[in-house]
């Protein structure tokens, strides 16, 4: 770990401050990793809260911290990310779930909460991440033939790599060696009770998490993780855990959702006509590849509903760029007066 923060980019820490990587996230407190083990902290005021644009950290995050001397640590500064795993939150604005990552396992389980829909929005958004996705099929222990929901799988995430696992008879779990070296870090995200305690707890050697399994009834699990936390292998990779996420709202992934549907990319511009609408123009590449059968429709409605959203979702973007342009020139104004002396009569 003193190798990770070594060559983070965070080894150009100011006098009195540490360089650390963000553990783990609870409500109002941090526990960050440094070089000396780790420390409980909370954000500095005076730089993440008060009209501020500093980013808020999330798990993987490389931060400054002022050193531990009287009570808890305070967190000064979030350094650039090489990557970031965003959605659109309910309020419509970005919300940030983890960062610098190299892989995301996305997971899906072998039985009624097998929902492809899904595996396709988390491949657009990790997608325009610039990390490589790897889709598990988790508890493959329990059908008879796992055979026929990889092909499924591997048909809907392009050349992304499907593998089918399961902790019972350990089937696929050497297959995910190569990914969690030292160096390197990976994302964990599906649905609750999908399975990423279980596998915690195998690539940790130990139960480090409590498991949860999904419900016979309606093949909904609980949420055993509740906080975004950060886990150190004994391979000495890194893995990033989040609490299940089924809610997946596109957030500036219009790249991504172009990268999960190539087949789809590559028909259009083919059609007759260049303004083609794909509906019941003559000569419509989409809707000939539809009917012959070489395109599904639901694989069509699908692209057009996410990159629908994710056009929405730029629209946002544009208008949070906008308020936080405002949001800077405030702040750098009253800083200014501040350091001026405040309001004169």
């Amino acid at each position: 770990m003193q190798n990770q923060l070594i060559h983070s980019p965070a080894n150009c820490a100011a006098n009195g401050q540490a360089t650390g990587l963000i553990f783990a996230v609870h409500k109002e407190r941090y526990e960050v990793l440094t070089e000396t083990g780790t420390i409980s902290a909370k954000l500095k005021p005076g730089i993440y809260h008060y009209e501020s644009v500093e980013e808020f950290p999330v798990a993987g995050d490389f931060v400054w911290v002022t050193k531990v001397e009287d009570g808890e640590a305070q967190i000064v500064k979030t350094l650039p990310r090489t990557n970031e795993f965003s959605r659109r939150d309910p309020g419509e604005g970005k919300q940030t779930l983890a960062a610098n990552f190299d892989y995301a396992f996305i997971l899906t389980s072998a039985n009624h909460d097998f929902n492809v829909k899904r595996i396709e929005r988390f491949l657009a958004l990790i997608r325009k991440c610039d990390a490589t996705p790897i889709v598990l099929l988790t508890k493959s222990d329990l059908v008879t033939n796992s055979n026929l929901f990889v092909a499924t799988l591997k048909y809907a995430v392009g050349d992304a790599e499907v593998i089918p696992i399961s902790i019972i008879d350990g089937t696929g779990l050497s297959e995910l060696a190569p990914y969690l070296t030292e160096g390197k870090t990976s994302l964990l995200i599906g649905s609750s009770g999908v399975g990423k305690s279980s596998l915690i707890n195998y690539l940790m050697g130990q139960d480090v998490m409590a498991v949860s399994e999904i419900r016979d009834d309606d093949s909904k699990g609980r949420h055993t993780t509740t906080h975004r936390q950060l886990f150190v292998l004994p391979t000495g990779g890194l893995v990033i855990d989040m609490p299940g996420v089924r809610s997946v709202g596109l957030w500036d992934a219009e790249d991504g959702v172009s990268e999960t549907f190539t087949e789809i990319e590559e028909l259009l511009g083919t059609c007759r006509f260049s303004d083609c609408h794909h509906k019941a123009e003559p000569g419509c590449a989409i809707q000939t590849a539809i009917s012959d059968g070489a395109l599904p429709k639901e694989r069509w409605d699908s692209y057009r509903a996410l990159m629908a959203e994710a056009a929405y979702a730029i629209d946002k973007t544009a208008a949070q760029k906008e308020r936080t342009t405002i949001s800077k020139t405030n702040a750098k104004a009253k800083r200014k007066i501040k350091q001026a002396g405040g309001f004169r009569r």
